[in-house]
């Protein structure tokens, strides 16, 4: 049985049969899959296949697709994890902090998170020159930001995105 409800933007219910987790397991490790490749995959038609994407896609189950680059061979040899706390909160000043985070390009992700952080700010820069400039020329700089602290990862031990849909 397939159930998918949408209030205010948000999927909130969701029934998946085992075609649709087999489709999203199959386009997590490849979304670039056409609907003939799924359908060896899922077992279905290609053109059930598609019409499942469709309504996965519609009901924002799913988000969107990309590429997995290789930051590494890109240049971008530092990964950083960075804990900040503001000074004060409040939702016009959290607003503008997550505005400044979503122009900063070295910021890949950043979370509101419990515990002794505001927020955790995951970010890729070329080098240390470049870590480095971001923090001391506009992190820290930046008006609400109180404290922060980083830590270099050394080496990635798992680094995934996909869901166990099992």
């Amino acid at each position: 049985m397939r159930d998918f409800r949408v209030e205010w933007g948000m999927v909130t219910n969701v029934t998946l049969d085992r075609f649709d987790r087999a489709i999203l397991a199959a386009l997590q490790r490849d979304g670039a899959m056409t609907a003939a490749a799924l359908s060896e995959v899922v077992h279905l038609s290609p053109s059930q296949c598609a019409r499942r994407r469709a309504a996965l896609e519609a009901a924002g189950i799913i988000s969107g697709y990309a590429a997995r680059l290789d930051a590494q061979a890109l240049g971008f040899g530092i990964r950083a994890i960075v804990r900040v706390n503001l000074r004060s909160h409040g939702q016009d000043r959290e607003g503008a902090f997550a505005r400044f985070l979503d122009s900063a390009p070295q910021v890949q992700s950043a979370f509101s998170v419990s515990g002794d952080a505001d927020y955790v700010l995951d970010l890729r820069c070329r080098d240390l020159a470049d870590f480095a400039g971001f923090i001391h020329e506009r992190l820290l700089p930046h008006p609400q930001v109180a404290q922060v602290r980083s830590e270099i990862v050394l080496r990635t031990l798992k680094d995934g995105a996909a869901l166990d849909l099992s």
